[in-house]
């Protein structure tokens, strides 16, 4: 029995053993186009990933950014490669620079906390609930 899940640790330990750290530049290779969407009566960007960055999709990935709490209450955060004061959500940057966090364990970050982390790098572009980065299993790996 001990062996058994031995044998079932190895595979996930290793997949965060390989994570490959990236850094903001490698997902700039992207596109946005504004399109009408009806049932929100609104404008939104889609995203036309290029080849770089739909090669990082379903890869184990780390990256260090800026912590930008999106409901504090529910633990919702995102990563930002600048600050608060300059990040996408107040216009100073493109949605290319920030990941949504789905994390393993709920945990609160104050903002514009320096972290390292680490998880399964997903694209979306039709998810309008969504970013269009996003990291499934998160957590953080260090502190800066």
């Amino acid at each position: 029995m001990k062996t058994t899940i031995a044998l079932l640790l190895i595979p996930f330990s290793l997949w965060w053993a390989e994570a490959r750290t990236i850094t903001w530049e490698d997902l700039k290779d992207v596109k946005f186009s504004r399109k009408f969407v009806k049932g929100e009566d609104m404008y939104f960007l889609f995203p036309a990933f290029g080849e770089k960055v739909k090669k990082l999709n379903g890869q184990a990935l780390q990256i260090k950014g800026y912590m930008i709490p999106v409901d504090p209450e529910d633990k919702i955060y995102v990563l930002s490669a600048r600050p608060m004061a300059s990040c996408f959500f107040c216009g100073a940057a493109g949605p290319e620079t920030i990941i949504q966090l789905n994390l393993k364990n709920r945990k609160k970050f104050r903002t514009d906390e320096i972290w390292t982390v680490r998880g399964r790098f997903r694209l979306n572009a039709e998810n309008l609930d969504e970013c269009n980065y996003v990291l499934d299993e998160c957590e953080p790996v260090l502190k800066h």
